[in-house]
């Protein structure tokens, strides 16, 4: 399987992303540029955490124009594995690959500890390798991570089993607990927690690597 990882000027966790793709879970892993037009092969895009220009005007709100993005809605429409962890999950909703909208946390303070989640659904290609209601421990670093939406689109999300993961202790104000939604397809995840940054033992957890097993055995499955 072969990850494509979005490098835009500010991202600071595409190296994380490729070594937990390729160095831990022994695949396949190439830096994509924010510039490029071409996905070159990729199996499953992963748009990483970090500060995407800045985060001027609004987090993910320049990335968006970018032009891999339009590959990237094409990739997603056709199907295919998106993921977009932090800063990813804000560019997903401001480019509309996702519902709502990430905001200041509460509190208003950068918020950077590990934090207890529970997998919402187990049909997804990025939790299926998980257990249902089994904690898992990802890191969080993020200033903007409240996940907002009107009450339509929450009570659409959990009828539709799109909520991927929760907190089990709200550490940002996301509404329902919110950490992680799919698209209606199922093939787009955002995710505030960093599972790239849980997938070896030195990280002090390996939870993150049930996210990328789930993405192979969907791959592996549908290819």
């Amino acid at each position: 399987m072969k990850f494509g990882v979005v490098v835009f000027p500010g991202s600071n966790c595409d190296h994380d992303a490729w070594y937990a793709a390729s160095h831990n879970l022994g695949h396949q892993a190439e830096y994509l540029w924010h510039s490029d037009t071409e996905l070159k092969g990729s199996d499953c895009i992963i748009l990483p955490g970090g500060f995407s220009y800045g985060d001027y005007l609004r987090c993910g709100a320049i990335a968006k124009f970018s032009p891999i993005m339009a590959a990237v809605k094409r990739f997603a429409a056709d199907g295919g594995l998106v993921m977009g962890i932090c800063n990813g999950f804000q560019i997903l909703t401001e480019s509309g690959l996702l519902p709502g909208a990430l905001v200041r946390n509460r509190g208003l303070k950068f918020i950077c500890k590990p934090v207890r989640l529970v997998p919402g659904t187990l049909n997804s290609p990025f939790t299926n390798s998980l257990e249902l209601n089994k904690e898992v421990t990802f890191p969080i670093a993020h200033g903007e991570g409240c996940f907002t939406a009107d009450a339509r689109t929450l009570d659409e999300l959990e009828a539709e089993d799109r909520v991927a993961f929760r907190y089990v202790e709200n550490p940002n104000g996301s509404q329902r607990d919110i950490a992680g939604i799919l698209n209606a397809q199922r093939n787009v995840l955002g995710l505030m927690p960093h599972p790239e940054r849980a997938t070896e033992t030195l990280m002090g957890s390996t939870d993150g690597l049930g996210v990328f097993h789930s993405l192979v055995n969907a791959f592996a499955t549908h290819k």
